[in-house]
């Protein structure tokens, strides 16, 4: 089933793919990396003018990493905002999606924070870094193929 958000990219020629709809009612749509920042200033323009949260997960050990964002149309008198979410699925050798920080500037945190614990590089972002784990720490914790070093910090309880 289309969505309204869905329908409106296809009448205007904008590729993406509708996944549904979550136990919500919002619907769900997936977008390739190399046409998310488009099609999000497309999106900024229509009125999705909130970004929620945005989060990554992996897929599956040795599959995909997906980057989820969580849109909202804000307007003035509306009881119930219009919501979106939106996937962009990357392999996971050498993540890469355009960054949405100069369209969301709430962004920030939110992709460094995808980085730092999935690898996802988001191109363009101003100052992409690890903000959780030192910048020495090799690998990427949350996903599912990670292996945890043989050592483990011993905190004082008192």
């Amino acid at each position: 089933m289309q969505g309204r958000l869905s329908a409106w990219l296809v009448k205007h020629g904008l590729i993406h793919r509708s996944l549904g709809f979550d136990y919500q009612g919002i619907e769900t749509l997936q977008i390739k990396p190399e046409d998310w920042h488009s099609i999000g200033v497309i999106l900024y323009v229509y009125g999705y003018n909130y970004l929620r949260s945005q989060c990554a997960y992996d897929v599956a050990p040795g599959g995909l990493l997906a980057s989820v964002y969580h849109l909202t149309r804000i307007e003035y008198g509306i009881d119930q905002p219009e919501e979106v979410c939106i996937k962009v699925f990357v392999i996971r050798k050498n993540p890469r999606i355009p960054s949405i920080f100069w369209v969301w500037k709430s962004a920030d945190f939110q992709e460094k924070e995808s980085y730092d614990m999935l690898g996802i590089s988001y191109d363009n972002h101003p100052r992409l870094k690890r903000i959780l784990m030192p910048e020495s720490w090799i690998g990427w914790p949350l996903r599912k193929d990670y292996i945890a070093p043989n050592f483990y910090e011993i905190q004082d309880a008192y």
